[in-house]
C-alpha cells in the first residue's frame, strides 16, 4: 500500500498444525507488508464509521460497508484494484443517491453522506502513498463529523482511539523501507499525541468561542425526544421508555422535599378532544396573570441542561428572577415559564433561585374562558357526571377547592390505578378513563381530571415538566432523566390564584412521596447484572452519570464566559476576544521557543557524538586555536595542521574519521572505538 518498492506478495506458510490463536496469529505475521497496511487502515476507517452507520441512509451505510470488506478481500488475495472507470460510476451513482435522499448536497446531513461515500471509495483507489495520504485526511474529517451529531465522553473516547489509529497509520506510512512493525509505529503516534496534548489545551482553553462549535442550526436535531408544546393522551408514556439524562441539578443548600421537586415547563390550554396544546404566542402575554408572588426560604441551585431543541429552560417552581444563562436573553410568560430567546441545542448551564411557596394570577389579566373551554361532542359522560355534581345542593355553589377535594377524593377511593401501558385509548379519553379503564399515566390521569374540572365550572389547565429525579450519591447532583417527564394540573380559585393540583398523587402517593417510577422490563444484559448483584447495575449507572456530568460541564460547557473568568483570575480587568487571542499567540510562542531550546540541549547533551566533539573542540582551544562553536570536524583538522603541520597528522586523520562515522550507515561500536582511540592520541604541541 505504502510502497511500490516492497516485495511482491509471499505464499502464507502452512501452519495446519496450530491450534487456538496460533494459526491466525502466525497468518497475520506472514502477510505481505502492503496487506498488512491495508487492513490496519480499513479497520481504523471502519471503527471511525461505526458511530455513523445508524445516521446514515441505509443505502449509505450499505454501500460503505462492502466496500471496505470488498478492497479488504481484494488486498488479502493482492488482486487488481478496480478501473477508474468504475470508481467514477460508483461515485456518480451515490452523488444521485444522496441528491434523491436529502434533496440537497449542501447541509450536515447530506454532507457527512457524501464526505463517508467519499472516504469508502478512495479505498478503491489505494495504490501508492499519495493515495494513503489523502485517506488520511479523508480520514481526520470524517472521524471530526463524529461530533456533529453526538459530542458525548462515549464518542469522544471512541473518536480519540480512531485518531491513535489513523496517527498510527500515518507515521507508519513515513517508514517505506523495510516491515517495520505497527507496534512500533504506535508507541511514535502515542507520543506524538502526549507532546501535542499540552498545545490542545490552550487551544481548548484560549482559543477565542465562537457560536456553537458543532451545531448546525438548519439540521435541527430531528430525533431529540422530551417534553413538546403539545401532548396527546399518551404521549409521555412513551417518555418514561427513555431514561436519558434531562438535566443535572445541584443545590447549593438541602434538597427540598420530594413533593415539592416540579420543574415547570410548557402550559397546555387548548383541547381538542385528544390533544393538548399551549396556548398561541399572541395570547401568552399580559403581565397581570403572571403577578408572582413568593415567600418562604429561597432555593439556590445550578442545572445542567441537555440539549432538546426547544427553547424552554427549566426551574423549580416558582423562579421570579431570570435564571443565570449567558449568551440567551430570557423572558418569562404570564404562565411562569421561562423561555430563551432561541431553542436550546448545546448543553447548557445556569444558576436560578425558586421559591417553593408562591402565588400568582390572583387578578387575571385576561378572560379565563380558554381555561373553561371544551370541545363540542367530546366526553359525553363527563359532562353528565359534573352536571350531576353540580345537582346535588351541597355543592351547587361549591367553590374550586372544594370541588376540587371531591375529585381527588373519587380518584383515591373509585379503583383507579396509575400504569405505564394503559391500552390506547379512543375518542372519548376522559370517559374511558372515569368510567371504562379507570388506569392511566399521568397525563391520561391529569387529562382527565382537567376535562372535569371545566365541566364543573372550575378554570384549570395542564403544565408538563418534569417531578422529582433521583439523588447520584457519586456526585451528589440530582439526575432528572426523561422518564421524569410528568403532567399535572392547575385550577383557579378567586382570592388563590393559580393553584398547582397533581391528581396523579390521588391515584399513586409513591410517584410523588417517595419518587417510585414506573419503567419497562429490564434488557437481557441488566438482568444478569441484577441477578449478580442487585446494587451493581444501579452504582455503575450512578458512576457513569457522574464522569459524563464532568465532561459536560467541564469541557462542553466551556464557554466564553468562563474563559473570560479564566482571564480575570489571571489578572485581566475587562478581559475580551482580543485578550483571549493575545494570550494564547504569547504561549505558543513561548511554547515554540521552549521546545527548540530543549531540544538543541537535549541534543547538545544526549548525542554522544556531539560529546566526543565538543571534548576535542575545548582540548583544542586550550591549545589556543580559534574554532566557532560551529566548525566540523573536516574544519577542525584544517585548522589544527595548518598550526601544527605533520604534528596534527593522526589527530586530523582521527577527526576525519569522526565525520565520516557522523553519516555511516551502520554506527554500532564504532563511535566506541573512536572515543578510546582519542584516550590513546598523541596531542600536538
Amino acid at each position: 500500500m505504502l510502497s511500490p518498492r516492497d516485495p511482491p506478495a509471499t505464499q502464507l506458510r502452512s501452519g495446519a498444525s496450530a491450534i487456538g490463536l496460533a494459526a491466525p496469529l502466525h497468518a497475520l505475521r506472514a502477510l505481505p507488508r502492503d496487506t498488512r497496511d491495508t487492513l490496519f487502515l480499513l479497520a481504523v476507517i471502519g471503527w471511525i464509521l461505526l458511530p455513523q452507520l445508524g445516521r446514515l441512509p441505509l443505502w449509505c451505510s450499505a454501500l460503505s460497508v462492502a466496500v471496505l470488506a470488498w478492497r479488504g478481500w481484494l488486498a488479502l488475495g493482492s488482486r487488481p484494484l478496480p478501473a477508474g472507470r468504475w470508481v467514477l460510476l460508483l461515485l456518480a451513482v451515490t452523488v444521485s443517491a444522496t441528491w434523491a435522499t436529502h434533496r440537497t448536497l449542501l447541509g450536515r446531513d447530506a454532507g457527512v453522506t457524501l464526505i463517508v461515500v467519499l472516504l469508502a471509495l478512495k479505498t478503491l483507489e489505494l495504490r501508492a502513498r499519495r493515495d494513503a495520504f489523502a485517506i488520511f485526511f479523508l480520514g481526520f474529517f470524517t472521524l471530526l463529523t463524529n461530533f456533529f451529531f453526538s459530542q458525548s465522553l462515549l464518542v469522544a473516547a471512541a473518536m480519540l482511539v480512531g485518531l491513535l489509529g489513523l496517527l498510527t497509520a500515518l507515521v507508519n506510512a513515513h517508514m517505506p523501507v523495510g516491515r517495520p512493525p505497527l507496534a512500533h509505529a504506535a508507541r511514535t503516534a502515542g507520543w506524538m499525541a502526549l507532546l501535542g496534548a499540552p498545545v490542545m489545551a490552550a487551544l481548548f482553553m484560549l482559543f477565542p468561542r465562537l457560536a456553537p462549535l458543532w451545531g448546525i442550526p438548519d439540521d435541527a436535531m430531528s430525533g431529540r425526544s422530551g417534553l413538546s408544546s403539545t401532548m396527546a393522551v399518551g404521549a409521555i408514556a412513551s417518555l418514561a421508555l427513555d431514561d436519558s439524562v434531562a438535566m443535572h441539578i445541584r443545590f447549593d443548600g438541602p434538597v427540598p422535599p420530594p413533593f415539592e421537586l416540579y420543574f415547570r415547563g410548557p402550559v397546555l390550554t387548548r383541547f381538542d378532544g385528544r390533544e393538548w396544546r399551549a396556548a398561541p404566542r399572541r395570547f401568552d402575554v399580559g403581565p397581570a396573570e403572571g403577578d408572582l408572588r413568593v415567600a418562604g426560604a429561597a432555593v439556590h441551585y445550578q442545572v445542567t441542561l441537555q440539549p432538546s431543541n426547544r427553547p424552554w429552560v427549566f426551574t423549580l417552581d416558582a423562579a421570579d428572577r431570570a435564571p443565570q444563562l449567558p449568551g440567551y436573553e430570557l423572558t418569562r410568560s404570564p404562565a411562569l415559564l421561562w423561555r430563551a430567546d432561541r431553542p436550546i441545542t448545546d448543553i447548557v448551564r445556569y444558576r436560578a433561585t425558586s421559591h417553593p411557596e408562591f402565588r400568582y394570577g390572583v387578578t387575571p389579566g385576561a378572560d379565563l374562558g380558554d381555561d373553561l373551554e371544551l370541545p363540542a361532542g367530546y366526553n359525553p359522560r363527563t359532562l353528565a357526571l359534573a352536571a350531576q355534581i353540580r345537582g346535588d345542593p351541597r355543592y351547587a355553589q361549591a367553590d374550586a377547592l372544594t370541588l376540587v377535594n371531591l375529585v381527588l377524593a373519587r380518584l383515591q377511593g373509585g379503583g383507579y390505578r396509575y400504569t405505564l401501558d394503559p391500552g390506547t385509548y379512543g375518542r372519548d379519553t376522559a370517559d374511558e378513563f372515569w368510567f371504562d379503564r379507570k388506569q392511566g399515566f399521568c397525563e391520561h390521569i391529569a387529562s382527565a381530571f382537567v376535562v372535569l374540572m371545566r365541566a364543573l365550572g372550575v378554570p384549570a389547565r395542564i403544565v408538563t415538566g418534569y417531578q422529582g429525579g433521583s439523588l447520584n450519591p457519586v456526585d451528589g447532583d440530582w439526575v432528572v432523566r426523561n422518564s421524569d417527564a410528568h403532567a399535572w394540573a392547575e385550577v383557579w380559585s378567586p382570592g388563590r390564584g393559580w393553584v398547582r393540583v397533581d391528581p396523579t398523587a390521588a391515584v399513586a402517593p409513591s410517584r410523588i412521596g417517595s419518587l417510585a417510577r414506573l419503567a419497562p422490563p429490564a434488557g437481557v444484559f441488566a438482568s444478569v447484572i441484577d441477578s449478580v448483584s442487585p446494587t451493581l447495575a444501579q452504582n455503575l449507572r450512578a458512576l457513569w452519570d457522574a464522569v459524563n456530568n464532568r465532561w459536560n460541564q467541564w469541557v462542553l460547557n466551556y464557554t466564553q464566559s468562563r474563559q473570560f473568568d479564566l482571564l480575570r483570575n489571571l489578572g485581566f480587568n475587562a478581559p475580551s476576544r482580543e485578550d483571549l487571542g493575545t494570550l494564547l499567540i504569547a504561549l505558543v510562542v513561548a511554547a515554540s521557543l521552549l521546545a527548540a531550546a530543549w531540544s538543541w540541549w537535549d541534543q547538545r547533551q544526549h548525542d554522544p557524538w556531539l560529546r566526543t566533539l565538543e571534548r576535542v573542540r575545548g582540548r583544542l582551544r586550550a591549545l589556543g586555536l580559534p574554532l566557532a562553536a560551529s566548525a566540523p570536524p573536516r574544519t577542525m583538522a584544517a585548522v589544527a595542521s595548518q598550526r601544527f603541520g605533520d604534528a596534527a597528522a593522526p589527530l586530523a586523520d582521527w577527526l576525519l574519521r569522526l565525520e565520516a562515522l557522523r553519516y555511516a550507515a551502520k554506527k554500532q561500536g564504532r563511535l566506541a572505538t573512536l572515543q578510546r582511540e582519542l584516550k590513546q592520541l598523541k596531542w600536538p604541541r
